[in-house]
């Protein structure tokens, strides 16, 4: 083979290589993006509700787990030190109450903004609770809360319904 003729079918072969990584790069910016806004207000919401699901035994009843971590396991890891939580029954419902209420919001897209700034608070109060946890959890989950508070949840929850049937005051 002739090197001008290899260099051709290489270069030919590297246009035709971008043009199909062009096209999939088209077909990736169509997805509308309210697709994965509601992803990241599920994949958030999921794992707080869980955890909030484990702090109540029936209606405003705390469960005995959730008594037990907020008073003798968590630790806030504060100043070099362990420190035991401030009010631990009151920071346990504050706790479950805002894993039920927010993940909720979250999933009907309803103050989204607001409930991720909420878990957004509520993963650093985790961090100062469980620090070895920062890669594998907290980090994620910082990230999706604040995306979530950057940019809202999109067009498909109840928060976008309702502007839309409110007349604009702006």
């Amino acid at each position: 083979m002739n090197p001008d003729t290899a260099t051709e079918t290489r270069a030919l072969s590297s246009h035709k290589l971008l043009a199909r990584v062009a096209r999939a790069e088209d077909v990736m910016a169509a997805i509308p993006p309210a697709l994965p806004l509601l992803a990241l207000r599920v994949a958030l919401a999921v794992p707080f509700f869980l955890s909030g699901l484990t702090k109540w035994d029936g209606f405003l009843t705390l469960s005995t787990g959730a008594h037990f971590l907020f008073e003798e396991e968590f630790r806030l890891h504060l100043f070099g030190g362990a420190h035991p939580y401030p009010f631990p029954t009151l920071m346990a419902a504050a706790a479950g109450t805002g894993e039920i209420v927010l993940p909720l919001l979250l999933l009907l897209g309803l103050g989204t903004r607001f409930a991720a700034l909420g878990l957004l608070v509520m993963t650093a109060i985790i961090q100062l609770t469980i620090p070895e946890g920062w890669a594998n959890f907290h980090l994620p989950w910082a990230a999706m809360a604040f995306t979530l508070v950057v940019f809202g949840g999109g067009p498909l929850g109840l928060e976008e319904l309702w502007r839309r049937s409110v007349p604009s005051q702006r």
